[in-house]
């Protein structure tokens, strides 16, 4: 199996897993912001991971805006990083990365 393969499965389960939590967390409590964000820093575990998660999300950006003419359009996949997640932006970026490196023929 070659890694666009992987990057596209890892994106695709990288959508659905988070949905299955924050569809439980909807049935839960609805669709509630301020629970939603109060959820995310209820304990230092929970805080420590949202902590990481924004913070290598702004970094996955930084990466995207300094790649903007070798790499695709960032904003689809920043939609994605606020929208889904993380676990989905970054390998989609990646599989989108490898796909137009793969067309793009090789130099002389």
């Amino acid at each position: 199996m070659n890694l666009k393969i992987i990057y596209l499965i890892m994106a695709i389960l990288g959508a659905v897993i988070p949905m299955v939590f924050f569809a439980n967390f909807a049935s839960a409590a609805g669709v509630d912001l301020g629970a939603f964000v109060s959820a995310l820093f209820v304990n230092g575990a929970a805080g420590g991971f949202t902590a990481d998660l924004l913070i290598s999300s702004l970094v996955f950006w930084m990466f995207m805006f300094s790649r903007t003419g070798n790499g695709p359009k960032p904003w689809v996949f920043i939609a994605l990083n606020l929208f889904i997640g993380l676990s989905c932006a970054l390998p989609a970026y990646l599989w989108a990365s490898a796909r137009a490196e793969s067309s793009v023929p090789a130099r002389a």
